[in-house]
């Protein structure tokens, strides 16, 4: 594609029109302006024919996968290749998708005889994370004069894959990721001494008679004792409810930042929380998997840990959106049964407030808890609370919400007692204390040595 420059616009103005002008007027000068201005059309022609494949030796690449992350600024790294180096500059529009903010909408660059690679980093800030495509860049170069500028779009194939932000949570929960001996946590007491056996050593003293390991102790004829340690590679495994029970929308404490939007769905929330679980208990020792279903299991991470597991949790979550059927609980029992053989924390995130779904989900608990330690963690909303609770009713519309709410919350209150009965603690967080809670409820489990 071509097009006329300013510089093209202005020597028309000054040449082309006063001559035809003076031509008209005056007959006599009608040979010099024809002169003129057909001088002036050839050196245009000539301009724009010079030019014309000045951008076809130019190759452009972008990375396959590009990874970035939701709300934070990250650079599209573009590589200009050209075999006929030379003096000039390219104006460079990329195809970035709508969730994508550029600071600018173009970019300029300069090329050189010298070189014929250059990089171009291009910022961008993505709202939404998720799988997005780059297909097209787009260059503009002037030709030799300037009359002309000619544009050329390049098809790339470039995925982007923009990761959940939880650099909120992390802040929040500081003191768990600081490299602190080995745990990065303060001290805390275990209850309990530990259930995996370390090693064998020589009574002392105080050693309780049932640690002694009468066998060693025959064969080396004087007392050994057993020592225990706590357990450091359990197993903890994030439920993750994807159906269409995790696409209501929650209010947030939006202080009017891209990163607090005034509303959130329940399933970012959730992820959220997965993703800070998996680098608590990475932390902690334990191994880390993820179940993710709505109608079927969706995806399934076998517990592991380190940084590659973590980047494998992560990229089963990015692109993870809630869809609009029921969670069918029995699917998921039978999954995990035949799945996790060995007794695993299994933390569910999930929503119960359908009464028909938590029949279903509780007729499946019999099983799993013979086998797993079940938690069970809902998001609470606003209208779930006692109908006396809060402000005054003002209007009749509040009051029969708030009586919708407190029937929801007395619900919700007798599932409680029921899960309670079959050894399952469920809890209802608040929205911007959740991951807090959460850390707390597992870090709890290990205190206690519940696994």
């Amino acid at each position: 594609m071509i097009a006329p420059q300013y510089r093209l616009l202005f020597w028309v103005a000054c040449l082309v029109v006063p001559f035809s002008f003076v031509a008209a007027i005056q007959p006599s000068t009608l040979l010099a302006a024809e002169i003129i201005i057909g001088g002036f059309l050839i050196l245009a022609i000539a301009d724009a024919l010079s030019a014309r494949k000045r951008l076809d030796n130019i190759e452009v690449h972008l990375p396959e996968v590009i990874r970035i992350t939701e709300n934070k600024e990250g650079l599209l790294l573009l590589k200009l290749e050209t075999k006929q180096p030379s003096n000039r500059r390219l104006r460079i529009g990329i195809g970035a998708p709508a969730e994508f903010k550029l600071p600018v909408e173009e970019f300029t660059t300069a090329l050189s005889k010298e070189n014929r690679a250059y990089e171009v980093a291009i910022p961008c800030t993505p709202s939404r994370r998720g799988t997005y495509a780059i297909q097209a860049v787009h260059l503009e170069t002037g030709s030799p004069i300037g009359f002309w500028a000619f544009r050329k779009t390049f098809q790339v194939e470039a995925e982007v894959r923009v990761y959940p932000n939880i650099h909120k949570e992390q802040k929040s929960l500081a003191a768990l990721f600081l490299n602190r001996g080995m745990f990065g946590l303060h001290a805390q007491r275990q209850v309990g001494k530990g259930k995996e056996f370390e090693k064998l050593r020589d009574y002392i003293p105080g050693d309780s008679y049932e640690d002694i390991h009468w066998k060693a102790t025959a064969k080396r004829s004087h007392p050994v004792t057993k020592i225990f340690q706590i357990e450091r590679t359990q197993e903890i495994y994030v439920v993750l409810d994807a159906s269409r029970l995790s696409s209501r929308e929650i209010q947030t404490q939006s202080n009017g930042s891209p990163e607090s939007p005034p509303t959130v769905l329940q399933l970012e929330r959730f992820i959220t929380a997965a993703l800070v679980l998996a680098l608590v208990a990475e932390k902690q020792g334990d191994l880390f998997g993820l179940l993710t279903f709505h109608d079927k299991v969706h995806s399934f991470v076998r517990a592991r840990n380190g940084k590659a597991h973590y980047a494998a949790c992560r990229d089963a979550l990015y692109s993870l959106q809630p869809k609009m059927v029921n969670p069918d609980f029995n699917e998921l029992n039978s999954f995990i049964r035949l799945r996790l053989r060995r007794r695993a924390l299994l933390i569910f995130l999930t929503n119960l407030d359908d009464p028909v779904l938590a029949e279903t989900f509780v007729q499946n608990l019999d099983v799993l808890t013979r086998h797993h330690l079940v938690l069970v963690n809902m998001l609470k909303t606003p209208v779930l609370a006692p109908v006396f609770s809060g402000e005054a009713v003002r209007e009749a519309d509040d009051l029969y919400r708030r009586l919708g709410g407190h029937l929801q919350f007395q619900q919700l209150r007798e599932l409680e007692q029921v899960l309670k009965r079959r050894g399952v603690a469920m809890n209802l967080l608040d929205n911007e204390t959740m991951c807090s809670h959460l850390v707390s409820q597992y870090i709890n489990v290990k205190r206690r040595q519940l696994l």
